[in-house]
């Protein structure tokens, strides 16, 4: 898969707070209807997925929250964490997601290489093995993005809830 962006495409990266919360929670059900297609996810009794992490994301110091634009609207999101006691306090893309209109122009790759500007230094994320885009999108990227070698570990249940690869890299300057 190519990692080439669009230059015509005008991509940014906002820093959310806790005011801008409603907006992700909207784009969250998007994303999480998207990727009930690779986990087991049950809607609750108001036919709605529930994430329950969304909070912390707005309140906790050591988790980001980030707004994905193009041309000043909304296409995505982008959720970081920051594993202060452990994996030698490497960020981590914990969920990030582009909506289908913008997929395959670059905006998912330029998002992610702003994301990994904001903190050089160590990172991991991990994408499910039934998600072929991300399986092709994640390791092309962090290719062109890596600072150095990237470790591959493949994770399988019971220790996971599914098959999943999870990568470990140094970004930064090249």
């Amino acid at each position: 898969m190519d990692v080439d962006v669009d230059v015509d495409v005008d991509v940014d990266l906002l820093p959310l707070g806790a005011g801008d919360k409603p907006v992700i929670a909207n784009l969250m059900q998007l994303y999480l209807h998207d990727s009930s297609e690779f986990e087991p996810r049950e809607l609750s009794a108001h036919g709605m997925f529930d994430y329950a992490w969304l909070d912390s994301y707005f309140t906790a110091p050591d988790r980001e929250a980030h707004l994905i634009t193009v041309a000043g609207r909304p296409a995505g999101f982008a959720l970081a964490r920051c594993d202060v006691d452990g994996d030698d306090g490497a960020w981590n893309v914990s969920e990030f997601f582009v909506v289908r209109r913008h997929r395959g122009r670059g905006v998912a790759a330029q998002a992610a290489g702003l994301l990994f500007q904001r903190h050089p230094g160590p990172w991991t994320l991990s994408y499910l093995l039934a998600n072929a885009a991300a399986s092709r999108f994640w390791p092309n990227l962090v290719s062109v993005q890596a600072s150095g070698p990237v470790s591959r570990i493949e994770q399988q249940p019971p220790d996971v809830a599914a098959p999943k690869i999870r990568l470990r890299f140094q970004a930064g300057h090249h």
